[in-house]
């Protein structure tokens, strides 16, 4: 299995809000599907940092980022047969520090089919920090990292420096994805893979507006071309609370299989605290199952 050294740790969660271990810090974030109580309240005492306001929205870190004991974090992620690759965490504006942990399990899917010989070009779209990325890489295969935010893509590439990834065949790509793939088609470039984590909403580096329900099916219909309707997996998740495991599956299938085409696997993503209980965390949906 996956392992995060120093070690992640989901510690209590409730009230729409969560407690996580990252190493030296322990930190007090917002989280919409954090229902019922908090069952552990003295743990909340004594935290290295809360972040109050919305994750979309304009929010704030107490105490401030400048005065953080520790700016940042080397967090080293151990895949399998002794494969790792690094992630530098630290506190962003938005209220994030750089990692979902919720996607562990998701690396791990994307290390054993991007393992496979015959995947061996991956495009990775809403790329952040470059964590699906890295895995890939780390695998063996040829990637190309599309974000459309200049600082994510700066991140993601110190990340691969970290991890010793700096000379792997890695395309760094800061553009809209839609934008980039229409592009794409246009070349007659093609992957073998695809791997995409869109925002409920956002924007591109000129401008661009997305809307998952209006834009993810017309993307995933260029997917569809960029994989030559063959892809060998594809990987769809999202944090969007509307949009469910069954529409998630919907989207895939649809945009890239039709409707006589095997299903795609789908499922919640969880973080889950020593106790067993559970914090549902987003979505995804993969092919093959």
């Amino acid at each position: 299995m996956l392992l995060i050294e120093p070690a992640y740790e989901l510690l209590d969660c409730g009230a729409g809000r969560k407690l996580e271990r990252f190493g030296p810090w322990v930190l007090d974030r917002p989280a919409p599907g954090a229902d019922g109580a908090q069952t552990q309240p003295d743990l909340w005492e004594s935290v290295s940092a809360r972040y109050t306001g919305s994750r979309t929205t304009e929010g704030s870190w107490k105490p401030a980022i400048k005065k953080w004991p520790k700016a940042s974090v080397e967090f080293p992620v151990t895949l399998t047969e002794g494969k790792q690759f690094r992630m530098l965490l630290s506190p962003l504006p938005s209220g994030q520090i750089g990692v979902f942990p919720e996607q562990l399990g998701n690396w791990q899917w994307i290390a054993r089919q991007a393992a496979k010989p015959q995947a061996a070009k991956v495009l990775n779209l809403f790329g952040y920090t470059g964590g699906s990325t890295l895995t890939a890489a780390v695998a063996g295969a040829e990637v190309t990292h599309v974000d459309a935010a200049k600082s994510m893509v700066a991140r993601a590439r110190e990340n691969a420096e970290l991890s010793g990834l700096a000379e792997a065949p890695i395309r760094w790509i800061v553009e809209d994805a839609v934008k980039f793939c229409q592009r794409e088609v246009k070349r007659g470039n093609t992957y073998d893979a695809v791997i995409l984590d869109p925002p409920s909403y956002g924007h591109g580096p000129k401008g661009e507006g997305w809307s998952i329900k209006r834009d993810l099916l017309p993307l995933l219909n260029l997917c569809k071309e960029l994989t030559e309707s063959r892809p060998k997996f594809v990987l769809l998740t999202c944090h969007t609370p509307s949009i469910g495991p069954a529409e998630l599956s919907a989207y895939l299938s649809d945009g890239l299989f039709g409707h006589c085409g095997q299903p795609p696997k789908s499922g919640t993503l969880y973080l889950k605290t020593s106790s067993g209980r559970k914090l549902a965390s987003g979505d995804f949906a993969h092919w093959p199952g």
